[in-house]
């Protein structure tokens, strides 16, 4: 028996050492799939990255183009501007200025006004109203209105 004993205490001792294993190993193996899940899931989040930035980078290449081309038109718009023929031009037909020699005449244009329909109200309001003191019937009293000239000329 003794030997039946020493089997039992061996078999005892390499079960509990084949459970500590079997822990061991399960454990290891539960932190190595979520070391591997965490991997995917930052490989997943950095290609999404990666993707946006690339458009991103796309989408600011053709800004850039679009802003270099722009500023080359600018600069040959300014070449045009800053000609002394441009320049003069504007100083003649916008600030009606003249050059050495020359004389400068302005015609002025007549603007004509619309003309607007007299209306009831109007009338009324052109001419005023009064009121005697013991009766019931108005007045026609016309008003002095001040004399405005229609256009006023400059020389």
């Amino acid at each position: 028996m003794d030997n039946s004993e020493q089997n039992e205490k061996i078999n005892k001792k390499q079960r509990n050492n084949l459970r500590k294993t079997g822990f061991y190993y399960s454990f290891l193996t539960v932190v190595l799939v979520f070391c591997l899940i965490q991997i995917g899931y930052g490989a997943i989040l950095n290609v999404s990255k990666i993707i946006s930035y690339k458009a991103k980078s796309i989408t600011l290449e053709n800004v850039l183009k679009d802003a270099k081309l722009q500023n080359n038109d600018l600069k040959n718009e300014k070449k045009l501007v800053t000609s002394d023929n441009s320049l003069e031009g504007i100083a003649r037909n916008n600030l009606k200025m003249a050059g050495e020699d020359e004389v400068l005449i302005i015609i002025n244009k007549k603007v004509e006004t619309p003309v607007k329909k007299e209306t009831l109200f109007d009338k009324l309001k052109n001419i005023g109203f009064k009121k005697k003191a013991n009766d019931s019937k108005y007045i026609e009293q016309e008003i002095e209105k001040p004399y405005i000239p229609e256009e006023v000329l400059e020389e």
